[in-house]
């Protein structure tokens, strides 16, 4: 058997460092630790195992941290598949959900921390569908006739639905099972629901939390993807982009000092900035679909606590793109979830100023010396709202 501090240290060199197995095999070898391949491999995958728990309740205790969140998702190898590494995180922690999809179901999953989705078919469901989705009326008489609140679990809605639509309808289908997710999410109370997600303009994060905020960055990205070739239209993209930016420090400013003047005053600086037109129609196309987005780019305004941007959870997506550079993919289910599980605990002590070896090593030994992240997490939450 090998002790807590080695495992420790090899769950720490991969995850810490970022070395690949056969790296981390050769430098225990040079330290003259005699190791198979396959043993540290299934310490590297097997010890996780060992702490479910210790994510779970990190990601409750991250969810509660904060009204908000910051989401994203990269790309990701899995048992010979290509899937999707969902980021989810604050300025506490920052957790990891490796999944074949990233879909809205799958986005819910990732919330809920569970692969075991349920649905509720209730007045506010049927809200949802006629709001956003529209589905036949035919459609919405059937989920009626339901019930007032029936909950069901995979298996039984699949039953449900195979019995209504066969292998027609798809896209109907699809819409009353993210409905049902939604609602379902939105009414547990097993994880805190998140009041408002941070995220990108990816249709997966509509409808699913009670406010949205898109990434102010993200939107400026597309201006600088344009290639004007006449000068006067360079001229123009220069113009409305240093506006573009200096009303962005505007809002940074309004963040230190919300009052409401001043958010009365940002909106409509805002509709006179975003009702511009400069003769440049791909610019003037773009400034229209900005505009589009009002409520969601000034959610800020109503809650001054969200950033403005989503740097937060791409930095996150970075890691995992380091780690994909150096090992390449997790050939295993078991792997890939190691992974998130590891890469959670890494990145949160991180941002908590906890040693993620000393910590691995106090959980493998089974002293439980040091304080859970997830108590770390609450500490630090406490004393950031105590000091204003």
């Amino acid at each position: 058997d090998f002790g807590p501090g080695l495992r420790a240290l090899i769950v720490a060199l991969k995850y810490c460092g970022n070395m690949s197995e056969p790296k981390i095999g050769e430098f225990l070898e040079n330290s003259d630790v005699q190791i198979s391949a396959g043993s540290l491999s299934n310490i590297l995958t097997n010890t996780a195992k060992s702490f479910e728990d210790e994510f779970h309740d990190l990601f409750t205790a991250g969810l509660a941290s904060t009204p908000y969140q910051q989401t994203d998702d990269t790309s990701a190898r899995g048992a010979g598949k290509f899937w999707h590494t969902h980021i989810v995180c604050n300025p506490y922690y920052t957790a990891y959900s490796t999944r074949p999809h990233k879909d809205r179901l799958t986005v819910l999953s990732v919330l809920q921390n569970t692969d075991n989705l349920r649905f509720r078919f209730n007045t506010k469901t049927l809200e949802l569908l006629q709001a956003e989705f529209a589905i036949p009326v035919k459609w919405q008489r059937s989920i009626a006739a339901l019930g007032e609140d029936v909950a069901f679990d995979a298996e039984s809605l699949k039953t449900l639905l195979d019995d209504w639509f066969g292998k027609r309808n798809q896209q109907t289908r699809t819409a009353i099972e993210q409905a049902a997710a939604t609602v379902y999410y939105q009414q547990q109370t097993v994880v805190p629901v998140v009041e408002t997600l941070v995220c990108d303009d990816a249709g997966q994060f509509k409808s699913i939390t009670g406010h949205l905020a898109l990434c102010w960055i993200h939107a400026g990205r597309h201006y600088e993807k344009l290639s004007p070739v006449v000068s006067r239209h360079v001229e123009s993209l220069k113009a409305f982009t240093e506006q573009y930016w200096d009303y962005y420090t505007s809002l940074q400013d309004y963040r230190a000092g919300p009052t409401k003047a001043l958010a009365a005053k940002l909106r409509l600086e805002f509709d006179a900035l975003f009702s511009t037109r400069t003769g440049y129609a791909a610019l003037d196309d773009r400034i229209a679909k900005t505009a589009a987005k009002k409520d969601e780019l000034l959610t800020v305004l109503d809650h001054p606590e969200v950033p403005l941007h989503n740097n937060a959870s791409e930095l996150g997506a970075r890691v995992s793109a380091r780690r994909r550079d150096v090992s390449l993919h997790s050939r295993s289910v078991r792997g890939a979830r190691a992974m998130d599980i590891f890469t959670t605990l890494v990145q949160t002590s991180e941002k908590l100023g906890v040693s993620a070896y000393e910590y691995l090593r106090d959980r493998l030994s089974r002293r439980f010396e040091m304080p859970s992240l997830a108590q770390c997490i609450q500490q630090a939450a406490q004393s950031a709202t105590a000091s204003g």
